[in-house]
């Protein structure tokens, strides 16, 4: 593994050990070189996937794409970033055991709104917003009302 920090290609694994939700390895890194020291993940994958956006282009799969759309949603909110990790997880498991090597964005887009709605309501409004492509708050309205009509809302 290189070292993100000075590049040398020789780092030594100190400690390994799994991830949280035991869906990777955690390894901590030192580079003799520099002495810096890192942490990195290594997750099993089980297939290549890709994504076919609406335009019709295909994209390779990026889980980390994935979290970072998903931490986004979901900044300042009260939500433990390992329940965050496990929904993120859970799609990826749910999209290689599919067994299709391409899958529609909008495919991927309804797993993480689901994933959202069970963990944080309004993370699920932002990105609910991004992805149906809300142009005004009248778009907002409209599906902030009918989550109120689905919960029992008034």
């Amino acid at each position: 593994m290189r070292c993100p920090f000075c590049g040398n290609e020789e780092t030594q694994v100190k400690d390994s050990r799994p991830s949280e939700d035991n869906s990777a390895i955690r390894r901590r890194r030192f580079c003799p070189g520099c002495g810096a020291r890192f942490t990195t993940f290594e997750r099993v994958q089980l297939r290549e996937i890709s994504i076919i956006k609406k335009s019709g282009r295909r994209v390779p799969f990026d889980r980390d794409k994935l979290a970072r759309s998903v931490m986004v949603a979901m900044r300042k909110r009260p939500v433990e970033p390992d329940r965050a990790e496990r929904m993120i997880s859970g799609i990826v498991r749910r999209l290689e055991s599919m067994g299709e090597s391409e899958i529609p964005s909008d495919v991927v887009g309804e797993m993480v709104m689901e994933g959202l709605a069970s963990l944080d309501s309004v993370a699920y409004i932002r990105y609910a917003s991004v992805y149906r492509n809300f142009r005004e708050a009248k778009d907002f309205e409209t599906f902030v009302g009918r989550l109120a009509g689905v919960d029992g809302g008034d």
